[in-house]
């Protein structure tokens, strides 16, 4: 399966501007470690978000955050777990130390109860040697073909990206993507998106011939359609959603308002003929936080 109806959501105890991951993340904006103000807003958009993914008929499991250790960037889980239809959850190195103390046994206890568990692969360990890889914002998973496409950066290693991969029998399809000044872009996340019969990708940022050669035939073996986004798209999240199905068997697309808005019309219309789409108001999660809706979604793929 491609997509799941089962989704895992933190809501933030302590939501703000993360400085210890801002040299990265070029899309946070500065602000006040903490500001209670901003963490209220971010409360908000994040209880909308939930509010309308459940009348979509989805499966919401939210967990709410501890206050401490402050966790800035808690409301983001998809970077430190991810879950697979085999029974296995697999756990990941962070860069930022104070992202660390996101991985939550308690969390992981909790779906070894309500699902079935067989196996859990720690790779925390690899951030004593200052390699890293960031759950599902580090790789893009294609379930059906078994295929991790990875940007690679300081925060998406190819030693642990290649653990991954032999531990959990996908193909690694790794490549440069680089913003306007030639900086490589943080999250594989952020520039491109994989649903059931679509990609959304900022071929723009990828800059080597051969790494876009061979990104447009996967995506033609796995029969994709290639929808191509700019720049100023990528920078307005665009590429940073996540197709779901509901329990009726309808495919949704979950995006955040900004990126509805930048979407072209045509590219609106050619979407709707694989999803619906539903936009969130998610702006000041994703001006302080720096990721946007498929950021705050890790999904949950573990049989029942």
């Amino acid at each position: 399966m491609q997509t799941t109806s089962h989704l895992l959501m933190i809501r933030p105890a302590s939501f703000g501007f993360n400085p210890e991951t801002a040299q990265t993340n070029v899309f946070q904006k500065k602000a006040s470690d903490f500001s209670e103000e901003i963490h209220k807003k971010a409360l908000a958009e994040f209880d909308y978000m939930v509010e309308l993914l459940k009348k979509e008929d989805l499966n919401v499991m939210v967990i709410d955050d501890t206050l401490e250790p402050y966790k800035p960037d808690a409301i983001f889980p998809n970077n430190w777990i991810t879950t697979h239809q085999e029974g296995v959850i697999v756990l990941y190195p962070m860069q930022a130390p104070n992202r660390r103390v996101e991985r939550r046994i308690d969390i992981v206890e909790i779906l070894q109860k309500q699902y079935k568990v067989h196996n859990v692969v720690n790779l925390s360990h690899y951030e004593a040697k200052g390699k890293f890889l960031e759950g599902t914002g580090s790789m893009i998973f294609e379930h059906t073909h078994k295929i991790a496409y990875a940007s690679l950066s300081s925060r998406t290693n190819t030693e642990v990206l290649d653990r991954f991969c032999n531990s959990m029998r996908f193909q690694p399809v790794t490549f440069q993507a680089l913003d306007e000044y030639d900086k490589p872009i943080y999250h594989t996340n952020v520039l491109m998106s994989v649903g059931d019969k679509f990609v959304i990708i900022c071929m723009d940022a990828i800059k080597e011939p051969s790494d876009q050669e061979d990104l447009i035939a996967s995506f033609r073996k796995t029969q994709k359609e290639i929808f191509k986004i700019s720049y100023e798209q990528m920078k307005n999240f665009v590429a940073n959603c996540l197709e779901v199905t509901n329990n009726k068997g309808e495919r949704i697309l979950i995006l955040s308002e900004r990126a509805y808005q930048h979407l072209e019309e045509s590219q609106r219309k050619r979407l709707e003929n694989y999803v619906k789409l539903l936009p969130c108001p998610l702006e000041t999660i994703e001006t302080y936080g720096g990721g946007s809706a498929r950021c705050m979604i890790a999904e949950i793929f573990l049989p029942k």
